[in-house]
């Protein structure tokens, strides 16, 4: 068992909505226990909390594309979502030692036996051998409470990643955090390279979960009352929705 949570409720969004994910994301944070949430955006680019979007972002290819540009809590670099990646978010309350990567643990072991292997960087990032990453991962901490996010790219659109973002003009914006480039690949590119039929995107989501579910020992998938999806819903149209937040730098 990982030490840094203990039979967490697993959640898994219906919503690909970037804005409503995000406020999921922030809602459970502000409730007691621990939770591990996955969901799946539609195409986006989220920033860090402390992060320009002129610095980061091709606002013209975003705009051509249909492609949602949304700022999170946590701080680190901006990352590019779409419907072949899965996101993963672990909360619970902090501990006495500062934030490690130690939340890592868990994905590590459970790609592993999915016949993935990865490595933490030292950004606490993951990477497949031969020196690419496939997932970012990002922190925040208030109240006693501890959110840890990642990505996990496994078939996106890498394209669409590389032209959504912004690599050549990180300065424009002096007092804003930098992300730091690369290089990346899908891990459904990776299973071809070793021979390996990779499943579709659908069928790796789910077996992420049944497997995370086995790992952790939970005992089933925690669903949303209406309640909860009205607070949400009003969190995301007062936030998440809201120019002011997602373009405040």
């Amino acid at each position: 068992m990982d030490r840094f949570i203990h039979n967490p409720k697993l959640l898994f969004s219906r919503s690909t909505l970037p804005a409503f994910n995000l406020a999921l994301e922030e809602y459970l944070f502000s409730l007691s226990g621990e939770y591990l949430l996955l969901y799946v955006n539609q195409p986006c680019v989220v920033l860090g909390y402390n992060q320009a979007v002129l610095n980061e972002v091709d606002l013209d290819y975003c705009i051509e594309n249909d492609i949602r540009i949304i700022r999170r809590l946590s701080g680190g670099g901006a990352v590019y979502h779409d419907q072949g990646n899965l996101n993963y978010t672990f909360i619970t309350d902090k501990g006495e030692t500062p934030v490690s990567g130690e939340f890592l643990l868990p994905v590590i072991a459970v790609l592993g036996q999915l016949g993935i292997p990865v490595e933490a960087g030292k950004r606490k990032d993951l990477w497949l051998p031969g020196g690419f990453k496939v997932s970012g991962t990002a922190s925040h901490v208030s109240k006693g409470r501890v959110l840890h996010h990642g990505t996990l790219l496994y078939e996106t659109d890498l394209e669409q990643l590389h032209r959504s973002l912004n690599p050549e003009r990180r300065d424009l914006v002096a007092k804003a955090t930098a992300s730091v480039p690369s290089p990346v690949k899908n891990i459904s590119a990776f299973l071809k390279e070793e021979r390996i039929d990779p499943p579709s995107f659908t069928q790796f989501a789910e077996r992420f979960a049944t497997q995370m579910m086995r790992h952790l020992e939970i005992d089933g998938i925690t669903p949303l009352s209406p309640a909860d999806e009205e607070r949400i819903e009003v969190l995301r149209r007062s936030k998440y929705a809201q120019r002011e937040w997602n373009y405040r730098m």
